[in-house]
């Protein structure tokens, strides 16, 4: 089995189509199918399933793809290890981070990065915390900035990044503003909820808060970036539960603290893969991250944050 056939794979099996494949890789499409089949030969298993618009996986080919991915991980990390060695920090910095994530202004650790080891090609995706942690968890990330959603195992470490308590926005002209008094989830239920898609981390505090008092309720507008967040609770359509620093970006809405049960609080995490599959250039931005004056490894100081 060639590396090559494995990336051609992989790369298959992210666009769903050889033509583009085959057009990223810079490959003629017929070299492209050759390789597959070359693959399913060797494996005795077709891999994926060809129709004339896509192509998607079999069951085979699901479970080759999360093996590929680990393997072209770990070569990477092999190739930029010995680069590491020999006091030069190159290669691909794959990394994943939730929208306006507490503790890291993503944009400025990147940039310093980028100033300091220019020689590495920075990938950067947005999604939700389940998501990233399956991509770190994978070897598609090298690391992510994510809500903590399970305990450290043998698959993924976290290191800390912030806590902070939640608070409720609503318009000013909403009656919670006018008692202007800390609410509980019992308190706010059966109101409209603004709130993300359930795999952010603020939406799964949320949720759990909700969960452990024992209160039920229905989030009738859901959206997947803050600023429509809101852009809807400024319309006085429904009232949203977010971390603390989310109030800064918009000071012309109330906010309320948010007292769950538990003490709520939205925690943030660096997700890592174990140390010894750790890139040297996650590791180099882990450092970065912890000696910067901003942007470090503490909880956000009270005032505006960077989005």
């Amino acid at each position: 089995m060639e590396l090559r056939h494995l990336q051609h794979f992989v790369a298959v099996a992210e666009d769903q189509h050889f033509t583009r494949a085959a057009e990223r890789l810079m490959v003629s499409q017929s070299g492209l199918s050759a390789s597959i089949r070359a693959l399913e030969r060797e494996l005795r298993a077709p891999l994926f399933v060809r129709t004339t618009r896509r192509v998607t996986l079999t069951e085979a080919g699901r479970a080759l793809l999360a093996e590929a991915e680990r393997i072209l991980a770990q070569v990477r990390s092999a190739h930029e290890a010995v680069a590491a060695v020999q006091g030069v920090l190159r290669g691909t910095l794959s990394l994943g981070t939730e929208q306006c994530i507490a503790g890291v202004h993503v944009a400025g650790l990147l940039a310093a990065f980028r100033r300091r080891h220019p020689d590495v090609e920075v990938r950067l995706r947005q999604a939700g915390s389940g998501a990233l942690g399956e991509g770190v968890a994978a070897g598609r990330l090298d690391l992510a900035f994510a809500y903590r959603t399970e305990p450290d195992s043998e698959r993924l470490r976290s290191v800390a990044l912030a806590g902070e308590p939640m608070t409720v926005l609503c318009h000013p002209g909403h009656r919670f503003a006018a008692a202007g008094a800390p609410l509980t989830p019992r308190e706010v239920r059966g109101e409209v909820f603004v709130d993300f898609h359930p795999d952010w981390g603020p939406r799964r505090t949320t949720d759990a808060a909700f969960s452990l008092a024992g209160v039920r309720r229905t989030v009738a507008l859901e959206v997947n970036d803050v600023h429509s967040l809101l852009d809807l609770v400024d319309e006085n359509l429904g009232i949203a539960v977010v971390p603390r620093h989310f109030q800064h970006k918009r000071p012309s809405l109330t906010a309320l603290p948010f007292e769950g049960a538990d003490g709520t609080r939205y925690e943030t995490v660096a997700l890592l893969p174990p140390e010894q599959a750790t890139s040297p250039a996650a590791r180099a931005l882990i450092t970065l991250l912890g000696t910067l004056g901003t942007g470090g490894l503490a909880t956000p100081p009270e005032g505006p944050q960077p989005s």
